[in-house]
């Protein structure tokens, strides 16, 4: 009987990505050989993928499909970056992405969706590829942006290839405007979006809830100043407004220009476009965010696998 150390357990986990314990049962079962004990577990895979479901997925990648006047972000996480460069993981991504499309943009509607190359759901496409590749994968987010006259520009942010990469923004210009024009200054609208994360269009559009605790913030900030409160009624609306402008984006300086603020830049453009611009909606998907990540000690995993 072959001794199963640590050693080739985690030789056995950095082949296949399968857990620990996994890796050392396969080894347990194929008497230590590496290649029969990657076949048992590949075996195994689809008995396997929903334990794998359970396994935080803070990884993966955000890939965007787009057609002129529609276009759609999604985020497919996986639990490592390494799965995340798997070409095969990185079609997929692209995939769903195209699926989406064609789709209200839900993540609901996209899992339902028949995915092509399969002939099946995306969910299910999905979980095969949970079992496949040895990790959890999910579908997290998902936006789409449709105009009727206009563009959806995009722009993905430290891009892993076509389409794909860590971050997404789309942003909806309604114009009868020159097609070519409205891409350009959309794009450059979206790497705006992508470097602020501005938190509305318009100053009136920033969530009511939001602006009222920050109202509270600075009111609390400025009677410790210990002024009347007339004067603590200025100086809370003063820091309201530029808070609005900081916060919304067509308030905000241009990152492209900073002498100007989007709004004038969209303005200034409407004249090489030919047409009025107006800016309908906005969406930014940035990989892992909210996701709360699972820290693990690789020694100490060690250590419980040596102790059975």
């Amino acid at each position: 009987m072959t001794e199963i150390t640590a050693a080739l357990v985690k030789e056995l986990r950095e082949k296949s990505g399968a857990g620990m314990m996994d890796c050392k049962k396969a080894l347990t079962e194929t008497n230590g050989d590496i290649e029969a004990a990657i076949d048992w577990l590949r075996a195994k895979g689809i008995s396997k993928a929903d334990k794998k479901s359970g396994r935080a997925a803070a990884e993966g990648l955000v890939a965007i499909a787009g057609a002129g006047h529609k276009a759609v972000v999604i985020e497919l996480n996986s639990e490592t970056d390494f799965v995340a460069r798997n070409d095969a993981f990185q079609d997929l991504a692209r995939g769903v992405a195209e699926v989406a499309l064609s789709t209200d943009g839900t993540v609901e509607a996209i899992s339902a969706a028949t995915y092509p190359a399969s002939g099946k759901p995306v969910a299910d496409t999905i979980k095969e590829a949970i079992a496949t590749i040895g990790e959890n994968m999910t579908l997290r987010r998902a936006a789409k942006l449709e105009v009727e006259h206009g563009v959806v520009a995009t722009y993905i942010h430290n891009a892993a290839g076509d389409g794909i990469g860590k971050l997404g923004v789309l942003v909806a210009l309604k114009s009868a405007g020159d097609k070519a024009v409205l891409t350009s200054v959309g794009r450059q609208v979206a790497m705006h979006i992508a470097a602020t994360n501005p938190l509305a269009i318009r100053a009136e559009e920033v969530d009511a809830a939001v602006a009222e605790r920050e109202r509270n913030v600075f009111i609390e900030q400025s009677r410790a100043s210990g002024k009347p409160e007339a004067i603590i009624e200025k100086m809370v609306e003063g820091r309201m407004r530029k808070f609005f402008e900081e916060v919304a984006l067509l308030s905000q300086a241009f990152v492209i220009n900073p002498d100007l603020t989007v709004g004038a830049a969209i303005k200034a453009a409407e004249k090489e476009a030919g047409a009025t611009i107006e800016i309908t909606g906005m969406a930014r998907l940035l990989l892992g965010e909210g996701v709360e990540k699972e820290e693990t000690d690789f020694a100490a995993e060690v250590a419980a696998v040596a102790k059975g």
